[in-house]
């Protein structure tokens, strides 16, 4: 399934919203490119909300840290809310829930910034 993708932004952050399969193909760069110009308008906290994602490759993984690295270069932060069971299971394999700070919802990540 291909990946759109749509982005909002609020209060508390910007928000990249996927759906689809994160592959990191032709899609990719331009994804790094949104977390990229949210950078230069100096924005410093971006969520990645992956409620509709079903499967993430390891080029998508590799997108995934390279738009987190873009933001702490700059003392920003990036959030995943709502990750599917299967998508969960692969940042736990991967460790990488130990790198990324996930919510099981978008609401939760909000509730969480509320405080």
């Amino acid at each position: 399934m291909d990946l759109k993708y749509s982005s909002s932004k609020d209060d508390f952050a910007n928000y990249l919203i996927l759906e689809g399969d994160l592959i990191g193909d032709q899609l990719g760069p331009k994804l790094v490119e949104v977390v990229s110009d949210a950078v230069e308008n100096g924005v410093r906290t971006f969520v990645v909300d992956l409620s509709k994602v079903r499967y993430i490759s390891s080029s998508g993984i590799g997108l995934l840290i390279t738009m987190l690295t873009k933001m702490r270069n700059v003392d920003g932060e990036m959030y995943l809310t709502a990750p599917s069971e299967h998508v969960k299971k692969l940042l736990i394999i991967t460790k990488l829930n130990n790198i990324f700070t996930v919510f099981d919802t978008l609401d939760d990540f909000r509730k969480e910034q509320e405080k």
